[in-house]
């Protein structure tokens, strides 16, 4: 569950004012591959879901938000099971970042699984998505192209590549 809240704000300079503040438990987002990060161009799923604020569907890496007293490693391995329907021998912390600190406290923690094993997905009712395997390379090509549009995607994909696989 998200709030919206109306804070009172005092500013660096000292100056006063009111701000409009999403506050979210925070979430957990992770790109599984499927063969060697540092092999020759490795294969990772993603997942091509619909979302309804950008009236398309977007390719993203499995995500999602944080339960109570959840950790986020916790939330990842729980999100890639929903989400994909695997499990991960290995779960790697990437990085964590605000998600958009202009108007929400959400913290996104991002990881990357390894030892991937496949299984059923088990979605909810509200989330209308498929699973989809390609090579990095070309998951960086999307990006490139501006057809994978998703912040934390980008952002996981290209920090798993930039650090992880060292292409």
């Amino acid at each position: 569950m998200i709030n919206l809240d109306i804070d009172q704000v005092r500013y660096p300079d000292g100056s006063t004012g009111e701000l409009e503040m999403v506050r979210h438990p925070g979430a957990s987002a992770i790109v599984p591959f499927l063969t060697d990060p540092s092999g020759d161009d490795p294969q990772i799923l993603l997942i091509k879901q619909y979302r309804y604020a950008a009236e398309q569907f977007l390719y993203e890496v499995a995500a999602g938000r944080l339960e109570p007293g959840e950790s986020p490693a916790d939330c990842a391995r729980r999100e890639l099971a929903e989400e994909t329907g695997c499990t991960a021998r290995e779960i790697v912390p990437l990085m964590s970042l605000y998600t958009t600190p202009g108007f929400t406290d959400e913290i996104i923690h991002l990881f990357m699984a390894t030892g991937i094993t496949r299984g059923a997905a088990r979605t909810e009712s509200d989330e209308f998505l498929s699973a989809e395997t390609m090579p990095l390379s070309h998951a960086l090509d999307l990006i490139k192209k501006g057809e994978i549009k998703d912040s934390k995607t980008v952002v996981t994909l290209l920090y798993a590549a930039g650090f992880i696989a060292g292409r």
